[in-house]
Protein backbone atom coordinates (compact mmCIF):
# COMPACT_ATOMS: atom_id res chain seq x y z
CA UNK A 1 0.00 0.00 0.00
CA UNK A 2 1.12 3.55 -0.72
CA UNK A 3 0.00 5.90 2.05
CA UNK A 4 -0.12 9.68 2.37
CA UNK A 5 0.37 10.96 5.92
CA UNK A 6 -0.84 14.53 6.50
CA UNK A 7 0.65 15.50 9.86
CA UNK A 8 2.49 18.69 10.87
CA UNK A 9 4.23 17.20 13.92
CA UNK A 10 7.50 16.22 12.24
CA UNK A 11 8.61 13.84 15.00
CA UNK A 12 5.29 11.97 14.87
CA UNK A 13 5.26 11.98 11.06
CA UNK A 14 8.79 10.57 10.86
CA UNK A 15 7.88 7.88 13.38
CA UNK A 16 4.85 6.92 11.33
CA UNK A 17 6.92 6.72 8.18
CA UNK A 18 9.38 4.33 9.82
CA UNK A 19 6.75 2.25 11.64
CA UNK A 20 4.37 1.87 8.72
CA UNK A 21 7.32 1.19 6.44
CA UNK A 22 8.23 -1.77 8.64
CA UNK A 23 4.61 -2.92 8.20
CA UNK A 24 5.20 -3.08 4.44
CA UNK A 25 3.71 0.26 3.43
CA UNK A 26 5.21 2.95 1.23
CA UNK A 27 4.71 6.26 3.05
CA UNK A 28 4.84 9.87 1.84
CA UNK A 29 4.64 12.80 4.25
CA UNK A 30 3.16 16.31 4.02
CA UNK A 31 2.40 18.80 6.77
CA UNK A 32 -0.21 21.25 5.45
CA UNK A 33 -3.56 21.32 3.70
CA UNK A 34 -1.98 22.91 0.63
CA UNK A 35 0.68 20.21 0.40
CA UNK A 36 -1.96 17.51 0.80
CA UNK A 37 -4.01 18.92 -2.09
CA UNK A 38 -0.91 19.13 -4.28
CA UNK A 39 0.08 15.55 -3.43
CA UNK A 40 -3.39 14.22 -4.22
CA UNK A 41 -3.37 16.04 -7.56
CA UNK A 42 -0.17 14.34 -8.69
CA UNK A 43 -0.04 10.92 -6.98
CA UNK A 44 -2.47 8.05 -6.47
CA UNK A 45 -2.58 6.71 -2.91
CA UNK A 46 -4.17 3.56 -1.51
CA UNK A 47 -5.12 5.40 1.69
CA UNK A 48 -4.54 8.64 3.57
CA UNK A 49 -4.02 9.39 7.27
CA UNK A 50 -5.25 12.94 7.86
CA UNK A 51 -4.65 15.07 10.94
CA UNK A 52 -7.39 17.61 11.59
CA UNK A 53 -5.37 20.47 13.09
CA UNK A 54 -2.96 21.72 10.42
CA UNK A 55 -1.02 25.01 10.18
CA UNK A 56 -3.03 26.38 7.24
CA UNK A 57 -6.49 25.06 8.08
CA UNK A 58 -8.54 22.03 9.02
CA UNK A 59 -8.10 18.57 7.64
CA UNK A 60 -11.89 18.47 7.39
CA UNK A 61 -11.66 21.00 4.55
CA UNK A 62 -9.27 18.71 2.69
CA UNK A 63 -11.64 15.79 3.27
CA UNK A 64 -14.69 17.77 2.12
CA UNK A 65 -12.94 18.89 -1.06
CA UNK A 66 -11.84 15.35 -1.90
CA UNK A 67 -15.31 13.91 -1.58
CA UNK A 68 -16.81 16.77 -3.59
CA UNK A 69 -14.36 15.88 -6.38
CA UNK A 70 -15.45 12.22 -6.11
CA UNK A 71 -11.98 11.29 -4.85
CA UNK A 72 -12.61 7.95 -3.15
CA UNK A 73 -9.20 7.53 -1.53
CA UNK A 74 -9.83 5.82 1.85
CA UNK A 75 -9.23 8.30 4.67
CA UNK A 76 -8.46 7.77 8.35
CA UNK A 77 -8.69 10.86 10.56
CA UNK A 78 -6.33 11.51 13.46
CA UNK A 79 -8.10 13.43 16.21
CA UNK A 80 -7.57 14.48 19.81
CA UNK A 81 -9.44 12.28 22.27
CA UNK A 82 -11.90 15.07 23.14
CA UNK A 83 -12.80 15.98 19.54
CA UNK A 84 -15.99 13.92 19.39
CA UNK A 85 -17.86 16.52 17.34
CA UNK A 86 -15.06 16.60 14.75
CA UNK A 87 -15.04 12.82 14.55
CA UNK A 88 -18.76 12.81 13.83
CA UNK A 89 -18.44 15.62 11.30
CA UNK A 90 -15.53 13.85 9.62
CA UNK A 91 -17.43 10.59 9.26
CA UNK A 92 -20.44 12.45 7.89
CA UNK A 93 -18.19 14.22 5.37
CA UNK A 94 -16.96 10.88 4.06
CA UNK A 95 -14.05 9.73 6.22
CA UNK A 96 -13.73 5.95 6.48
CA UNK A 97 -12.39 5.73 10.04
CA UNK A 98 -10.78 7.75 12.81
CA UNK A 99 -8.26 7.20 15.56
CA UNK A 100 -7.71 9.34 18.66
CA UNK A 101 -4.30 10.59 19.76
CA UNK A 102 -2.32 9.09 21.38
CA UNK A 103 -2.68 5.82 19.48
CA UNK A 104 -1.01 2.44 19.08
CA UNK A 105 0.99 2.08 15.85
CA UNK A 106 -0.11 -1.52 15.32
CA UNK A 107 -3.75 -0.47 15.59
CA UNK A 108 -3.19 2.35 13.10
CA UNK A 109 -1.60 -0.08 10.63
CA UNK A 110 -4.51 -2.50 11.05
CA UNK A 111 -7.05 0.25 10.48
CA UNK A 112 -5.20 1.42 7.35
CA UNK A 113 -5.22 -2.12 5.99
CA UNK A 114 -8.95 -2.38 6.74
CA UNK A 115 -9.95 0.82 4.94
CA UNK A 116 -7.62 -0.13 2.10
CA UNK A 117 -9.38 -3.48 1.69
CA UNK A 118 -12.78 -1.81 1.64
CA UNK A 119 -11.51 0.76 -0.86
CA UNK A 120 -10.32 -2.04 -3.13
CA UNK A 121 -13.62 -3.90 -2.78
CA UNK A 122 -12.19 -6.82 -0.81
CA UNK A 123 -13.49 -8.35 2.39
CA UNK A 124 -10.94 -11.07 3.16
CA UNK A 125 -7.79 -9.94 5.00
CA UNK A 126 -5.56 -12.32 3.00
CA UNK A 127 -4.89 -12.42 -0.74
CA UNK A 128 -5.14 -15.76 -2.52
CA UNK A 129 -4.45 -16.63 -6.16
CA UNK A 130 -2.97 -19.57 -8.06
CA UNK A 131 -1.86 -21.35 -4.89
CA UNK A 132 -0.19 -18.25 -3.47
CA UNK A 133 -1.43 -16.69 -0.21
CA UNK A 134 -0.32 -13.35 1.25
CA UNK A 135 -1.11 -11.99 4.70
CA UNK A 136 -0.54 -8.19 4.64
CA UNK A 137 -0.85 -7.98 8.45
CA UNK A 138 2.26 -10.12 9.00
CA UNK A 139 3.91 -9.91 5.55
CA UNK A 140 3.79 -13.72 5.51
CA UNK A 141 3.57 -15.56 2.20
CA UNK A 142 3.02 -19.17 1.23
CA UNK A 143 2.91 -21.26 -1.94
CA UNK A 144 0.71 -24.35 -1.87
CA UNK A 145 0.77 -24.18 1.91
CA UNK A 146 4.57 -23.92 2.20
CA UNK A 147 6.26 -20.77 3.57
CA UNK A 148 7.58 -18.43 0.92
CA UNK A 149 10.38 -15.98 1.65
CA UNK A 150 9.82 -12.61 -0.03
CA UNK A 151 11.51 -9.26 0.36
CA UNK A 152 9.29 -6.32 1.33
CA UNK A 153 9.19 -5.03 -2.22
CA UNK A 154 8.64 -8.48 -3.72
CA UNK A 155 5.68 -8.83 -1.35
CA UNK A 156 4.34 -5.43 -2.47
CA UNK A 157 4.60 -6.29 -6.18
CA UNK A 158 2.90 -9.64 -5.70
CA UNK A 159 0.17 -8.10 -3.54
CA UNK A 160 -0.58 -5.52 -6.23
CA UNK A 161 -0.86 -8.23 -8.89
CA UNK A 162 -3.03 -10.41 -6.63
CA UNK A 163 -5.48 -7.70 -5.63
CA UNK A 164 -7.21 -8.16 -8.99
CA UNK A 165 -5.89 -11.30 -10.72
CA UNK A 166 -6.07 -10.93 -14.47
CA UNK A 167 -5.86 -7.13 -14.32
CA UNK A 168 -2.83 -5.65 -16.06
CA UNK A 169 -0.54 -3.52 -13.90
CA UNK A 170 1.80 -1.19 -15.77
CA UNK A 171 5.44 -0.72 -14.86
CA UNK A 172 4.68 2.83 -13.74
CA UNK A 173 1.83 1.66 -11.53
CA UNK A 174 4.09 -0.89 -9.86
CA UNK A 175 6.82 1.70 -9.33
CA UNK A 176 4.29 4.05 -7.74
CA UNK A 177 3.31 1.35 -5.27
CA UNK A 178 6.93 0.53 -4.38
CA UNK A 179 8.68 3.86 -4.16
CA UNK A 180 7.86 7.05 -2.29
CA UNK A 181 8.98 10.58 -3.11
CA UNK A 182 12.71 11.04 -3.20
CA UNK A 183 13.51 7.33 -3.46
CA UNK A 184 15.82 6.42 -6.31
CA UNK A 185 14.27 3.99 -8.79
CA UNK A 186 16.55 1.92 -11.00
CA UNK A 187 15.32 1.73 -14.60
CA UNK A 188 14.99 -2.07 -14.43
CA UNK A 189 13.81 -2.34 -10.81
CA UNK A 190 10.36 -3.73 -11.65
CA UNK A 191 11.78 -6.27 -14.08
CA UNK A 192 14.21 -7.47 -11.41
CA UNK A 193 11.46 -7.87 -8.81
CA UNK A 194 9.26 -9.77 -11.28
CA UNK A 195 12.17 -12.01 -12.25
CA UNK A 196 12.80 -12.91 -8.60
CA UNK A 197 9.11 -13.52 -7.98
CA UNK A 198 8.82 -15.85 -10.96
CA UNK A 199 11.74 -17.86 -9.60
CA UNK A 200 9.90 -18.23 -6.29
CA UNK A 201 6.24 -18.72 -7.26
CA UNK A 202 6.57 -20.15 -10.78
CA UNK A 203 7.15 -18.33 -14.04
CA UNK A 204 3.73 -19.27 -15.40
CA UNK A 205 1.89 -17.45 -12.61
CA UNK A 206 2.99 -13.93 -13.65
CA UNK A 207 2.34 -13.02 -17.27
CA UNK A 208 4.02 -10.27 -19.25
CA UNK A 209 1.60 -8.36 -21.48
CA UNK A 210 3.90 -6.83 -24.06
CA UNK A 211 3.86 -3.06 -24.05
CA UNK A 212 1.37 -2.89 -21.18
CA UNK A 213 2.73 -4.52 -18.04
CA UNK A 214 2.17 -7.62 -15.92
CA UNK A 215 -0.75 -9.59 -14.56
CA UNK A 216 -1.39 -12.52 -12.26
CA UNK A 217 -2.64 -15.49 -14.23
CA UNK A 218 -6.21 -16.46 -13.39
CA UNK A 219 -6.44 -20.17 -12.65
CA UNK A 220 -8.76 -21.99 -15.09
Amino acid sequence: MRILIVEDDQVLADGLKVGLGLAGMTVDLVGTCAQAREALATTAFDAMVLDLMLPDGSGLDVLKGMRQREDRTPILLLTALDEISNRIKGLDLGADDYLGKPFDLDELAARIRAIGRRGAGRAAPSLRSAGVELDPSTLAASLDGQPLMLSRREFAVLALLMEHPGAIRSKGEIEDRLYGWGEEVESNAVEVHVHHLRAKVGREKIETVRGLGYRMRVAP
